[in-house]
């Protein structure tokens, strides 16, 4: 028969004391005085019963590569490949290398990426579109560091680069409202809770077109159905355009139109050229990100600026700052802290708005 082996208890139960005081002591731990007395009674007791201490187990550590890796929902969209940019700035200054990983906003995709954290052991991840696995991107911003750029949401305690999405949309209404427009439309690609920023955005550009214009008629529109996952290369512009046909064939009075983004107006200025409106002398149309397309002397969009080249160097910056208070090496408690950067946007008019049509008045 297997001989038993010997454990604290059983000393505790020879001597007389407790298990506590038995551990405390084999293990020099004496954060209590215990008198002398005490303490060779326990070491005789120990060495008579043949106590071996159990062999401790080295702790499983996350041993981190010099990598940063970047979730990222689209490659096609200018604004995420300037975040992109941005983030590798900030890691090339600091010996870093990054691996974007496009998901394309879907659920697998995401999930295949996260389990390859194991392998690739990145230094940080950064996400740059709310997650879709909420719980683990919770658990693994526990392991190492973890930033979002975009709207919280949910997420308070994550690391954010953040954008006040719903002022960028009062920044829009107040623009078209400027310039006396009345019946106007917001186009988004899918609204939904798990997209805030996109919520948000659309939100403050009703409230605040209808605190300014109590007359007036707001309509926003968004794809039906499920889910928004990358089906072609070219999702957001294709949107603006369908979404831009239904609604001049519903409301032609509409003078002025609002787009989700910058990759969203280039498509419903491709649908009202198609429908021969002339812009911005028929209707007005405004973006937001400020993408390197609506700059072009041949589209010269107006839109929103928010910083999209800092917002991936800050995005990079935290992780940085985050494996410095925690030790490069091995990731510590990194939720002893968090940050949460936040950019003012701000209004960048162009030729593609323009004062209401005669008509309108």
């Amino acid at each position: 028969m297997r001989k038993k082996r010997v454990t604290s208890s059983d000393i505790a139960k020879a001597v007389g004391v407790s298990q506590t005081t038995v551990s405390m002591i084999l293990n020099k731990k004496y954060n209590t005085s215990f008198s002398r007395a005490t303490v060779e009674k326990v070491e005789r007791a120990a060495q008579e019963l043949h106590y071996h201490r159990p062999r401790r187990r080295a702790k499983k550590t996350y041993t981190a590569q010099k990598l940063l890796m970047v979730l990222c929902p689209s490659l096609v969209n200018p604004y995420y490949t300037t975040l992109i940019q941005g983030v590798e700035e900030g890691a090339r200054e600091h010996g870093y290398s990054v691996i974007v990983c496009n998901t394309g906003r879907v659920r697998k995709a995401e999930e295949d990426y996260l389990e390859r954290i194991e392998t690739l052991r990145p230094a940080g991840v950064i996400y740059m579109y709310y997650p879709l696995c909420q719980r683990r991107a919770e658990a693994l911003a526990q392991r190492c560091p973890l930033v979002l750029v975009g709207a919280q949401g949910e997420l308070k305690h994550i690391d954010a680069v953040a954008l006040d999405s719903a002022k960028t949309g009062r920044l829009m209404a107040e623009h078209l409202l400027e310039l006396g427009h009345r019946r106007v439309a917001f186009i988004s690609t899918h609204i939904e809770s798990q997209q805030p920023a996109r919520l948000r955005r659309a939100e403050g550009f009703e409230e605040a077109f209808k605190a300014g214009a109590s007359e007036g008629r707001v309509l926003v529109k968004a794809p039906h159905g499920e889910g928004d996952c990358l089906d072609d290369a070219q999702r957001e512009y294709r949107t603006g355009y369908e979404l831009t046909r239904e609604l001049m064939a519903q409301d032609p009075d509409i003078t002025a139109i609002a787009a989700l983004n910058d990759m969203v107006a280039l498509g419903v200025l491709d649908a009202l050229l198609q429908l021969h409106y002339k812009v911005p002398q028929d209707i007005s149309v405004i973006g937001c990100d400020n993408t390197m397309t609506a700059r072009l002397q041949s589209v010269s969009l107006t839109t929103i600026e928010h910083f999209s080249l800092n917002k991936g160097r800050d995005a990079a910056d935290i992780v940085f700052k985050k494996l410095a208070m925690a030790g490069a090496d091995v990731p510590g408690d990194l939720t002893a802290s968090n940050y949460h950067v936040e950019y003012e946007p701000y209004l960048v008019p162009r030729a593609t708005t323009g004062p209401v049509r005669i008509a309108e008045k």
